[in-house]
């Protein structure tokens, strides 16, 4: 069911090792209406997971033409799966009753995140071709079927994977495909895993999650669901990358072609570290350093709510959330800066971050979402506060 502006569809859950998806049954026309924007791109512009990898893979307008002729015949049948990521702030998820809405995600004023409109909410990994010859040459959409010639397609939906996991998925799904070029699907696997802003955040995140002394152990939801038998999942895969890729590179893209095509990045000025305080130990491979910055970072915003950071299943606590992490994130990058001074990659002890929490006074019981609302507004004046920007009784009504 859709309107304008969501879609509701039903959807189960698919268990694969610590993974998890949902595969659904949904019209074309409702698929396409939500991933219109990545469909048109297919033969005009480079899309965000092929632009990762560094690839444009070559569109056979022959082929659409031949699957547009299929369409129109009274059999036509696509059996295998359309493969899709959608953004977990899109997402609303029904477990009880089995479906899932979609919606465009609108940020705040006053943040710097993406807004995110209806037609672009799917990012399709495989399917491609199947999808645009739904369109026709004008890039409208070419089949609206009467009811009783209803055509859904088979649907694998991945909830708030980032652009990392993407390009794995999309590379090992190409390296699958018997028609595919075999150099260019070797190529996609050796892409998804090479070095580039993106991926190391990507394996910071991981690291955070699995060593035992991180304060975010078990609490990153790699594909933005939670992992079975993990009950403390609380901040998704893709707003720790979001939130870390904005400390390392004012654009991520270019970094990422420019070691493809290897060619080395310019060490940063000093002007340029202030803006992107980790890119020097970027650019030197340290991402050991940076993984044990964010940790001693963490360990002393568990020291100063130690109660709230432990209680992640106290109903509306705001600290162990991906809002609060995003704003936690930014504060990094400011004191950073402050602490070192222009020694960029000195790694700071927990004690050093523990003394920009000291004038914060803010106590457990304020720590909630009724306090620092769900969405944009509520990570806005958590980071207001932590810069003292905003005060105690600003928050009390």
């Amino acid at each position: 069911m859709a309107n304008q502006q969501k879609l509701t569809f039903s959807v189960m859950p698919v268990q694969q090792k610590s993974n998890e998806f949902y595969i659904s049954s949904i019209p074309a026309r409702e698929l396409v209406s939500i991933s219109y924007a990545d469909v048109r791109r297919l033969a005009h512009e480079h899309r965000d997971v092929e632009r990762y990898l560094g690839i444009q893979r070559p569109v056979n307008p022959a082929r659409i033409q031949e699957i547009r002729t299929y369409l129109e015949g009274p059999d036509a049948t696509f059996p295998t799966g359309i493969i899709v990521a959608i953004d977990d702030r899109c997402v609303e998820l029904d477990r009880e009753n089995g479906t899932m809405t979609v919606s465009p995600f609108v940020p705040e004023e006053g943040t710097d995140d993406t807004p995110i409109p209806f037609h672009e909410i799917a990012k399709i990994l495989d399917g491609q071709h199947r999808l645009a010859a739904f369109l026709n040459d004008d890039r409208n959409l070419e089949f609206d079927f009467d009811e009783d010639q209803l055509f859904q397609l088979n649907a694998c939906i991945f909830v708030g994977a980032d652009i990392s996991t993407q390009a794995e998925i999309f590379a090992t799904v190409n390296l699958a495909q018997t028609k595919v070029n075999r150099s260019l699907a070797y190529d996609l696997q050796e892409f998804a895993k090479s070095r580039s802003p993106f991926k190391t955040c990507h394996d910071v995140a991981v690291a955070m999650d699995r060593l035992d002394v991180s304060p975010l152990r078990n609490r990153i939801k790699r594909l933005g669901v939670r992992t079975k038998n993990r009950d403390s999942e609380t901040i998704t895969q893709a707003a720790f990358v979001e939130s870390l890729v904005k400390l390392i590179s004012r654009e991520p893209m270019k970094d990422r072609n420019k070691i493809l095509d290897r060619q080395k990045l310019p060490l940063p000025t000093n002007l340029e570290l202030k803006k992107t305080p980790f890119r020097r130990m970027f650019i030197d491979e340290d991402d050991f350093g940076i993984t044990e910055i964010i940790l001693n970072f963490f360990i002393a915003v568990r020291n100063k709510w130690p109660q709230s950071w432990d209680d992640v299943h106290r109903k509306g606590n705001f600290i162990p959330r991906s809002n609060a992490f995003k704003a936690l994130m930014r504060y990094l990058g400011d004191i950073y800066i402050d602490i070192v001074g222009e020694d960029f990659g000195r790694i700071p002890e927990p004690d050093e971050f523990s003394r920009y929490f000291d004038h914060i006074e803010l106590t457990d019981d304020l720590l909630n979402t009724k306090t620092f609302r769900p969405g944009s507004s509520g990570q806005s004046l958590f980071y207001k506060l932590l810069t003292g920007r905003a005060k105690i009784y600003d928050l009390i009504e």
